[in-house]
């Protein structure tokens, strides 16, 4: 059981929800194009702020919680930067100006806080209930990695039902105004095509949050740890996005990495489970005594090697081999490839090269800051 003082909890919860909201102020008052000093800084920042934190739960509450933290830190921070890959075939596919993205990658971190909030009660509920969940929480894990790994490196974007039935009911606007979801077009009130993006990142966020819940609850079950992981994980992001632009190209075996991550801590939660049963079937309702617990010392160990390996062997890749690695990548392919009606379709498949659009991305450009489409 954690053994935190109140005060910490309530106070890092303030903290990092004042945080969170005055980041929010800054993107809605000054859109642009962060600069790559201005992105080095911020995730710095925040890389830096989530280390002191788990040197705060090392004073407080022992090594254990603090490897706990960091463990479940690294993984959704690793599973966060995959999904900044399917985050660029959105932002692109939809021709959103670069200077409002911004704001729409915040919209997205603030939706998927909520989704994996919600998630992390009912998990935490549940399984206080419930331990034998962890059964299926580690075939799911394993089910997700072995996906991960006959797939490659691609990564895809599939407008779900709500999004094409809303884009066939509301009334949409052709062009972005700024960063509205609302605009007057001829007199009347339309939406804009920004409401699309805010729906197509939500329900992206919250497939993600499927993956990531179990992922961390099988590293630590403190609600407590698995919510503020999940805030430093995501604290950052946006900045993150521009910062790597053409890296992400390159983490050719980053969904490798992950993985082996997602499959690993699949077992462990097996093994967890096996070792508290209580389902009549298995070993007549008790505990299988002879399976191990996997210390967190070791989990931490394995996720740093992987996502290391990962990370180098990516690079390694990219440097001797370009070519390969940008078919790897699917990074031959650009968002304007895509095969899609005239712009003013709204009805078919999301406009892709609005002239509004690229005005305002080659004016961006001329800007400065890294170009994260592909």
């Amino acid at each position: 059981m954690l053994d935190l003082p109140v005060w910490f909890e309530i106070g890092s919860l303030v903290f990092l929800g004042l945080l969170l909201l005055g980041d929010l102020l800054i993107v809605a008052r000054r859109p642009h194009v962060p600069s790559m000093k201005e992105s080095s800084l911020w995730v710095s920042f925040y890389v830096g702020l989530a280390l002191i934190f788990g040197l705060a739960m090392l004073w407080f509450a022992g090594g254990q919680a603090a490897g706990e933290f960091y463990a479940g830190w690294l993984t959704e921070y690793s599973l966060s930067v995959d999904n900044l890959f399917v985050f660029v075939i959105i932002l692109g596919r939809f021709s959103v100006p670069r200077k409002y993205q911004q704001k729409v990658l915040m919209v997205g971190i603030i939706i998927a806080l909520v989704l994996r909030g919600i998630f992390i009660l009912a998990g935490a509920a549940l399984i206080a209930r419930f331990s034998w969940l962890f059964y299926i929480f580690g075939a799911f894990l394993i089910y997700t990695a072995i996906k991960l790994a006959k797939q490659g490196e691609e990564e895809e974007f599939e407008e779900n039902v709500l999004i094409r039935r809303m884009r066939n009911v509301l009334p949409i606007s052709e062009d972005y105004d700024g960063a509205k979801i609302r605009t007057t077009v001829d007199g009347k009130k339309v939406w804009t095509p920004m409401i699309i993006v805010f729906l197509a990142i939500g329900s992206t966020d919250l497939l993600f949050a499927l993956d990531s819940i179990p992922a961390i609850f099988g590293l630590t079950r403190e609600p407590f740890i698995v919510f503020t992981a999940n805030i430093f994980a995501l604290m950052g992001l946006r900045q993150l996005y521009f910062l790597l632009g053409g890296l992400l190209e390159r983490l050719v075996y980053l969904s490798m990495g992950l993985s082996v991550i997602l499959g690993f801590i699949g077992i462990k939660l097996i093994l967890e489970a096996l070792h508290e049963n209580s389902l009549p079937f298995i070993n007549g309702g008790e505990p299988i005594e002879w399976a191990p617990t996997i210390p967190i010392w070791l989990s931490l160990s394995v996720i740093i090697g992987v996502m290391a390996l990962a990370v180098v062997a990516s690079l390694l890749k990219a440097r001797n081999d370009p070519e390969a690695a940008a078919q790897l990548r699917g990074a031959n392919v650009a968002p304007k490839e895509i095969a899609l009606e005239e712009p003013g379709d709204l009805t078919g498949p999301p406009p892709q090269a609005w002239e509004a659009a690229d005005q305002d991305r080659g004016s961006s450009a001329d800007q400065g800051g890294s170009n994260p489409d592909r």
